[in-house]
């Protein structure tokens, strides 16, 4: 029939895999996105046999033939295929996340599934994919966060030679992790792995402040300066340098944080707002906590170790 018609196998075969299964010819832009534009037939003609009986076929004189006249549309079933991961059978089931984050959407579905399925024995359940990956990722960074805190005490007693003023410096850390949770809770409530990245930044920046606040109280009583004196001036002098970091470190960010919708953003934009939101408390909140807690360790002890500078 395909030869009554001057249809070839090649131009016959060509129709079948263009018609149904969709040839890209151009990509779409709008904006930053970037969408394949596909060549197929409606949906009318692949949804059901009868639709692919009545898809139309070019004949050698340009007319027009219904598929069924060429070839026999029929519903076999195919061989199957047995997939196996370290000697053991598989079968995937995947799905795509829209509108939600990965980790609330896969604790939803291991609540389903071990409520509402019991499985034979010798069968289990294993979540993989991006899910998987971030798991394994936040573990790490986690990880790395403690040993940053650490690494950040001990260069501090390296500096000081006293814990309790590397304690007082420390404290700009919690300064710091309330305006990013803050942030997070108020946006998108979500504790990813950038928003665990913009932490670990965070610390870098709150521990510099509260070095330039305690390095300068230092010096100035090591001129005999009174504590009064010392935490009114040693504050005063290193307000601008505070305020001139953060403010510097808000300007990049605040483009970042804002278009977190634009594609390439994903990443960026969780950082950004978590290093924001800490940035904020942290600058406010070291101006006048670590000027208190400074001269209530210095009474209470009546005296601290001064290191010339």
């Amino acid at each position: 029939m395909l030869a009554q018609y001057g249809i070839t196998i090649e131009q016959f075969n060509e129709f079948i895999d263009i018609s149904f299964g969709g040839e890209k010819l151009t990509d779409i832009y709008e904006w930053q996105r970037r969408f394949d534009l596909v060549l197929r037939l409606k949906d009318d003609f692949t949804g059901t046999i009868e639709g692919i009986r009545t898809a139309l076929i070019d004949t050698h004189d340009g007319k027009k033939i219904p598929l069924e006249q060429v070839a026999e549309v029929v519903s076999v079933s195919g061989p199957s295929g047995i997939t196996r991961e370290n000697v053991q059978r598989k079968v995937v089931v995947s799905a795509n996340v829209s509108g939600r984050d990965i980790r609330s959407v896969v604790e939803d579905i291991q609540k389903n599934v071990n409520e509402k399925i019991t499985f034979p024995e010798g069968y289990r359940v294993e979540y993989g994919g991006q899910f998987e990956s971030e798991a394994k990722a936040s573990q790490t960074l986690m990880i790395t966060s403690i040993l940053a805190i650490l690494i950040i005490f001990l260069l501090l007693y390296q500096e000081f030679k006293n814990l309790k003023l590397s304690g007082v410096v420390l404290l700009n850390l919690p300064l710091a992790l309330i305006g990013g949770v803050f942030t997070i809770y108020f946006t998108s409530g979500v504790m990813s792995i950038p928003a665990i990245i913009g932490f670990i930044t965070l610390f870098g920046i709150a521990t510099r402040n509260g070095i330039l606040l305690i390095s300068n109280y230092q010096r100035l009583q090591s001129k005999g300066v009174s504590l009064h004196e010392t935490i009114t001036k040693g504050s005063s002098e290193r307000l601008n340098a505070i305020l001139m970091t953060a403010l510097t470190a808000a300007l990049a960010l605040i483009p970042m944080a804002l278009r977190g919708d634009l594609s390439g953003n994903e990443i960026q934009s969780p950082m950004a707002k978590v290093i924001l939101g800490g940035l904020l408390t942290s600058t406010l909140l070291n101006i006048y906590i670590v000027p208190i807690v400074y001269s209530i360790f210095y009474k209470n002890n009546h005296c601290c170790p001064v290191k010339e500078f």
